[in-house]
């Protein structure tokens, strides 16, 4: 048996082992504390104001507060669109026990419909628990006093009151003002493209059309902020800091809501439109189109039920007819008749005859007068007090199409009139270039005829007729329309007193229509004057026994044509191509503060003057105080492209 092996441990070389591994563990504790100091020292020191900024930003919370949106109010004072509390039944569901048999309870109690169930259900399911849902919107006064003697017996539901814009007079003035609607998705992308979606943060409806569009910067005001210290869970703890909104600036308009109910009474039953302005100022006074629509229904997002109806209707309830093209007719034989004065074509005296007919040499077509006899021997004044069509087919083509487009471009026609809303049309003031661009044919001399009467392509808006009346009474001098009077907004001093600054809305002076000799505005201007005032005139009729000295000139548009050898008869046209009435007036005559236009459409028996001067009688009398009794005004309170015409086929 070989001999048993003994190995003898070297003990120092084990301890130097030792030592060395040692040395190397507390070389590596070292450096890593050298790190971890390092970054400490980083998180601690250098860092200290970036983290600090992360950590508060975590714990603090900017919330947006919605500024209040500015009223507007009648020339007198009167509110057209307030803000009105609007109470919505909200659940905080943390806070109910038994969140099923609540809503059973409250519904049953309210009479809240099961579809209304069954989205607060579905919301819920998004939203954090200690977040309020919305069970039902735009509560009645009578379901918020029920609720309110019941709210004992259902904690953690609650009532919440929200200001939503509110018109007045509903149909009234929804031309006019528009409305506000929910912001969709194409509202969003235009206030981030303007730079202003921050100041909608809290905002949930914006101006859709009319003044709420076109002064929405003045309207919306400025947000404010509330800064909130929350916990890791998201929910409230206390408010540390409040910058209050600036509420949006209240309007002014120049309207009298008084006139807006008289044209609304006066256009019962009928299409069309009403403008009244006035021409000292450039004012608008009236500015209705009936059949209207409530902008209410807008307010908190209409149904596709109501829309559709809107959308369906033949009366086309949607249009704004007082800025929409129409025929003007003879509404605008003074104007010509100015043109011919100015061009020398025609003088005061210079008369034609007139057979009830009149032909182009060398062509068979007769263009006929709206009196099948004619008037027989006319001169100016005479042709526009009885509306002869004979005289101003023989002026228009005397005059040839192009001095009078240029002539009628000068009054405003074919341009928009600078209204301050966005759905004006601009009209169309037919020429040769216009025909050749829009058309690529050829001007002819019958046209020419046609735009003697006003018919054939031109178009013309009930307010760029008001325009160009204002004009022709100021003899020349212009007036941009407009809505605005004057804006107001709240300043509150340091002192703690607040009140209102009023700034009245100046409008820059427009370059004056000049004549040659300023004798013929009188001459055209004495001619309306007797085509109201004179006995047998056109407009005589109607105007009998005002107190005010009005002055006007009727018209009727065709809006379909007829054979050479065919008459219009009314009974037996469909109803919408029977004819439309026109007419223009404006008084006193010798100093004007108010001028109306007005256009009713496919009328179903006479024309301007039996349909459309009766109108703008019921609206002087309303300005110049023949008023109208208080309970029938109440009363009102509480109901709150055309064809190419060829000719004219009655006076005016």
């Amino acid at each position: 048996m070989p001999p048993r092996r003994i190995i003898i441990r070297n003990q120092t070389a084990e301890a130097n082992l030792f030592a060395r591994r040692t040395f190397i563990a507390f070389c590596g504790v070292v450096v890593v504390l050298l790190v971890l100091l390092a970054n400490v020292y980083t998180l601690q020191v250098q860092s200290f104001e970036k983290y600090q900024t992360r950590s508060n930003s975590n714990r603090i919370k900017l919330l947006p507060v919605a500024p209040n949106r500015g009223l507007i109010y009648d020339r007198n004072g009167v509110l057209l669109a307030d803000n009105k509390p609007v109470f919505s039944l909200e659940i905080i569901a943390e806070d109910v026990e038994d969140i099923k048999s609540s809503i059973e309870q409250v519904s049953k109690l309210l009479n809240i419909s099961a579809e209304r169930q069954s989205k607060f259900f579905k919301s819920m399911k998004r939203k954090r628990r200690f977040k309020p849902v919305e069970l039902h919107s735009r509560l009645s006064d009578q379901q918020v006093a029920l609720f309110s003697v019941n709210q004992h017996k259902f904690p953690g539901i609650f009532v919440n009151a929200r200001l939503k814009r509110y018109y007045p007079f509903a149909e009234l003035t929804t031309h006019t003002l528009g409305y506000v609607a929910r912001i969709n998705r194409k509202d969003a992308n235009k206030l981030k493209i303007s730079g202003k979606s921050e100041n909608y943060a809290a905002t949930y409806a914006i101006g859709r059309l009319g003044i709420e569009r076109y002064y929405e910067d003045m309207l919306h005001g400025t947000i404010g902020h509330q800064e909130v210290e929350i916990n890791n869970r998201g929910r409230v703890i206390r408010t540390l800091n409040y910058t209050p909104p600036v509420p949006g600036k209240d309007l002014t308009l120049t309207l009298d809501i008084e006139l807006q109910m008289i044209a609304k009474r006066a256009l019962s039953g009928k299409r069309g439109a009403v403008v009244a302005m006035d021409p000292r100022t450039g004012g608008i006074l009236a500015m209705y189109s009936n059949p209207s629509y409530d902008g209410n229904l807008f307010v908190h997002g209409i149904s596709t039920k109501n829309y559709k109806k809107l959308l369906q209707s033949k009366d086309l309830p949607l249009i704004n007819r007082s800025v929409q093209g129409y025929p003007p007719a003879s509404t605008v034989k003074p104007f010509l008749a100015l043109t011919g004065l100015e061009e020398n074509i025609v003088t005061p005296s210079t008369e034609i005859f007139d057979p009830g007919w009149y032909k182009l040499k060398g062509l068979p077509n007769k263009y006929r007068d709206w009196k099948p006899s004619g008037h027989g021997i006319v001169n100016l004044t005479k042709a526009i007090e009885q509306s002869c069509n004979i005289y101003f087919y023989d002026l228009a083509f005397k005059l040839g199409i192009t001095k009078i487009s240029t002539m009628m471009e000068r009054f405003g026609f074919g341009e928009r009139t600078g209204l301050d809303i966005h759905e004006e049309s601009k009209g169309i003031m037919p020429s040769v270039a216009w025909k050749r661009a829009r058309y690529n044919q050829p001007w002819y001399t019958g046209e020419t005829l046609s735009v003697g009467i006003g018919q054939s392509f031109w178009t013309v808006t009930p307010l760029q007729l008001t325009q160009a009346l204002t004009t022709l009474v100021n003899r020349g001098e212009r007036k941009i329309p407009h809505l605005l009077k004057a804006n107001s907004e709240l300043i509150i001093e340091s002192s703690g007193n607040a009140y209102h600054q009023i700034t009245p809305t100046v409008y820059e002076p427009q370059a004056p229509l000049k004549l040659k000799n300023d004798h013929h505005w009188d001459t055209v201007l004495k001619a309306m004057h007797n085509t109201v005032q004179k006995f047998g005139a056109t407009a005589n009729k109607p105007f009998r026994g005002s107190t005010y000295d009005a002055s006007g000139k009727t018209g009727s548009a065709q809006v379909a044509r007829i054979k050479q050898d065919e008459r219009y008869d009314a009974k037996s046209t469909s109803e919408n191509k029977r004819d439309n009435a026109m007419f223009i007036a404006f008084a006193p005559f010798n100093k004007p503060e108010i001028v109306i236009a007005v256009a009713i459409e496919n009328v179903a028996k006479g024309g301007g003057a039996t349909n459309a001067a009766p109108v703008a009688r019921q609206i002087m009398d309303q300005y110049f105080g023949n008023r109208v009794i208080t309970s029938q005004i109440s009363s009102i309170k509480h109901q709150v492209p055309t064809a190419i015409a060829m000719t004219s086929r009655e006076a005016g």
